[in-house]
């Protein structure tokens, strides 16, 4: 059976994962192929019991995509996972990107939504993670946002994004915008890497989602400033376009490895929100309702 790739509206939703990602060659690094299937499934069934319904995997073509490792985890651990097609950004974009046209780059994306991710039943629910490059979006990255668009347009499929540093959000979404896609169906990447509440104010007032999707790494950014940031979002009352996650890509990110886990969402960010004030209904606004009707 083809699996849909939409969200289970029963539980929570982690709007930014990778479950299977490799830039270890980019990066000369191992830590970065996280690949380590007995721990992550492991991890799969403790969020699933704490009541995490669903992962929207990130991790697009030429990242290190595996589409079997998440059919597997789906049937082993009962996580629903929400798969991407697209580009990343150019510093991983493979050559034949700049040579391209918008109309194929679009068709592929389209062929894994509709068709299926490299010849398996999955098919890709969220065009993602579209990304641009700290400071700029070179015109290759144009290109692909470009085709993100069509696709978009042609299936209906949401987009996510990926800032580098929460830098280029607001140029990102008027990118979209002006190749046709309404804002409401554009969710902007990594918000909170910086002070950047200026910025979240301005795409939230266009319609935009944002994601915090990054929590957990402190040593970007501290979880406090984060909360604060979400206190003030909660204050003006604008909580109903805001996403959690957390960007787990590294082994070291996994609990037995010495990470925090993918659990410390759960058992750590939100018992510090509701210390700061935000209530029941606001948490599950986050990380329930909102990717409920994005994702879908």
């Amino acid at each position: 059976m083809t699996k849909q790739n939409r969200i289970d509206a029963s539980g929570y939703t982690y709007a930014h994962e990778h479950l299977h990602i490799d830039l270890s060659s980019f990066k000369n690094n191992i830590d970065c192929r996280l690949d380590q299937y007995g721990l992550i499934c492991e991890e799969m069934k403790t969020l699933v019991n704490l009541g995490v319904s669903n992962i929207v995997e990130m991790t697009n073509r030429y990242m290190g995509r595996n589409p079997q490792f998440m059919l597997d985890l789906m049937r082993d651990s009962g996580i629903n996972v929400i798969a991407s097609t697209g580009y990343y950004q150019s510093a991983f974009f493979p050559g034949h990107v700049a040579h391209t046209t918008v109309r194929q780059l679009a068709d592929e994306m389209m062929s894994e939504i509709e068709q299926g991710i490299e010849g398996t039943t999955l098919r890709a629910g969220v065009i993602a993670e579209i990304g641009s490059s700290k400071g700029i979006i070179t015109p290759d990255e144009e290109k692909v946002f470009h085709a993100a668009a069509i696709a978009h347009l042609e299936t209906g499929r949401p987009i996510s994004t990926h800032t580098s540093l929460s830098t280029m959000g607001l140029e990102q979404l008027a990118l979209l915008k002006k190749h046709g896609v309404d804002a409401e169906r554009v969710v902007i990447g990594h918000c909170d890497l910086r002070d950047n509440l200026d910025n979240i104010l301005r795409m939230i007032e266009q319609g935009a989602y944002v994601q915090f999707d990054t929590i957990g790494k402190n040593d970007y950014y501290p979880d406090e400033r984060r909360v604060a940031m979400l206190q003030i979002l909660s204050q003006r009352g604008l909580l109903n376009r805001v996403m959690l996650s957390m960007d787990i890509t590294r082994r070291s990110h996994l609990k037995a490895n010495g990470g925090n886990g993918f659990d410390y969402l759960i058992r750590t960010f939100v018992p510090m929100l509701r210390n700061a004030g935000l209530t029941q209904i606001e948490i599950d606004l986050m990380l329930r309702d909102n990717p409920t009707v994005f994702f879908n």
